[in-house]
């Protein structure tokens, strides 16, 4: 039964293999040479579909390789400023910003017109 259903073509690749083959049909050619061609049209287009799933398979489990992680990385990196907001804030900023004000006031003290 698998057989049967393997070897199965759907109607439209029959139709669109008779269409091509009555486009290209050379005067002469008997009906058994067109169904020849129409047959080899119709392989060849159901070659091309199973290439093309492969294809969007392979597409797709690397899209979905690529999803995965980058929502490790993601996951990985919320942890990661988790960490960094439970460390005690650093005191060297508060103190380069007073002394860059004292700087300023004794700047602006000492040459103040008095």
């Amino acid at each position: 039964m698998a057989k049967a259903n393997k070897n199965k073509v759907s109607d439209e690749v029959v139709a669109t293999a008779d269409a091509l083959t009555k486009a290209n049909q050379r005067p002469g050619q008997t009906k058994e040479q067109n169904k020849l061609i129409s047959a080899g049209i119709q392989k060849g287009i159901e070659q091309y579909k199973k290439q093309h799933k492969a294809k969007m398979r392979e597409a797709d489990k690397q899209r979905k390789k690529q999803s995965s992680k980058n929502a490790e990385q993601c996951a990985g990196a919320d942890h990661l400023a988790e960490a960094k907001d439970n460390t005690k804030p650093s005191i060297l900023p508060w103190v380069l910003l007073g002394l860059s004000w004292l700087g300023f006031a004794a700047y602006v003290y000492s040459y103040s017109p008095s």
